[in-house]
């Protein structure tokens, strides 16, 4: 009996330093991005675990033994508590399933399914330092990690995975957090304010004039802006709203985009005798425009498109640059009727846009072609460079 017990430890502890050699050998490798080395050591180590589990020979009282044996034996080694390899598990299992890959392949090309550099043991020098039986799935089973996933971090990758349950979702918050350059707590914002919902929908709060001078603008500019970080009243005045947003820039920037840079608030316009006021004016790198954004405290009426494109008029008349494209108008209100919004922008030809600041629900089907478009978007905007 004892020499039993003696054996499983022997094979638990060999099996233990196999993990350890997973991670060291991908914390040694120079050649690659320290992003690009953690992802595939989380994918390596995830998958060594998941198939333990699913094989039933590991439980959970084993995973918490490896956490502690990689504390104990390897202090300099960090991040592989019982929470994070559980973490790493869920990161393979999701992310190697035929349903993720199907839907890269569905909106994104093949090179984004799978990773030349994620390939182990094609070159010596590439080869996995351990060789025992048990190890050999890291090579053969394992599989490739997609190349898709090395846009990201993996704290935000386990972050999309935990409060994304739909695999378009989790698609779109991949491309997001990559093209906007987020950090964990930018994108927990961005999913608790559900930008996947607000950027996707159907824009019918578009003028013809903005679709006709940025065609990608769809892609760039949300129907519903969050401004819960300024706990606002049910009954407020626009002047609140207003300074409430110039103290809390930060977040309403984030809830913009990261394009977006502020220029001024209540910023005058001088035309003939008389002078005007845009209530907020930015600049947006991406465009190379001035976005100029009027705030309402009430639903939106035809009226105050007129006062907008008079400031857009002005600015490009006698503030905008020759290198600068044509100004953009936001109007943004808690309210606005659908039909009254699309009578209104069906015949401006002034680059404007309405957006409110609530929640807005969106048909599925529609956001899987919205996404569809996104995924082209992103693909001909920010293409990644090659190996």
């Amino acid at each position: 009996m004892s020499i039993n017990k003696d054996l499983a430890n022997a094979t638990q502890e060999q099996e233990f330093t196999e993990v350890v050699n997973i991670i060291v050998q991908h914390k040694s490798k120079a050649s690659r991005t320290i992003n690009e080395q953690s992802l595939l050591c989380a994918w390596y180590v995830g998958g060594y675990v998941s198939k333990k589990l699913k094989r039933e020979e590991w439980g959970s009282k084993v995973v918490s033994q490896l956490s502690e044996y990689i504390r104990s034996n390897h202090p300099d080694i960090k991040g592989f508590s019982k929470r994070n390899l559980y973490n790493m598990v869920m990161f393979y299992d999701e992310y190697s399933s035929e349903t993720f890959a199907a839907t890269i392949r569905k909106y994104m090309t093949d090179k984004f399914v799978q990773s030349e550099t994620a390939q182990i043991g094609l070159e010596q020098e590439n080869a996995i330092i351990v060789q025992s039986e048990t190890a050999q799935f890291v090579q053969s089973q394992t599989g490739q990690m997609p190349n898709i996933l090395t846009l990201t971090t993996l704290t935000n990758h386990i972050e999309i995975l935990c409060r994304c349950k739909r695999v378009e979702e989790r698609l779109f918050y991949i491309l997001y957090a990559h093209k906007e350059h987020l950090f964990v707590r930018e994108l927990q914002h961005c999913i608790s304010n559900q930008t996947y919902s607000a950027l996707l929908s159907d824009k019918t709060n578009l003028s013809k004039g903005l679709l006709e001078t940025y065609p990608n603008s769809p892609m760039m500019f949300k129907d519903t802006y969050f401004v819960d970080f300024l706990n606002l009243p049910k009954r407020h005045s626009e002047s609140k709203l207003k300074h409430g947003l110039i103290e809390h820039m930060k977040q309403f920037i984030l809830e913009l985009g990261k394009d977006f840079i502020f220029m001024d608030q209540e910023y005058r316009l001088n035309v003939g005798a008389s002078s005007f006021k845009a209530d907020l004016l930015f600049f947006h790198r991406g465009l190379q425009a001035l976005v100029a954004v009027e705030l309402k405290k009430t639903k939106f009426h035809p009226r105050d498109l007129g006062q907008l494109e008079f400031y857009l008029e002005a600015l490009d008349r006698d503030v905008k640059r020759s290198n600068e494209n044509p100004s953009i108008g936001i109007i943004l209100c808690p309210d606005a009727d659908k039909v009254v919004v699309e009578y209104a922008m069906s015949r401006s030809m002034s680059p404007t846009m309405i957006a409110e600041y609530k929640r807005i629900l969106i048909p599925q089907e529609q956001m899987q072609q919205q996404l569809r478009e996104f995924c082209q978007f992103f693909l001909t905007e920010d293409k990644p460079k090659k190996k």
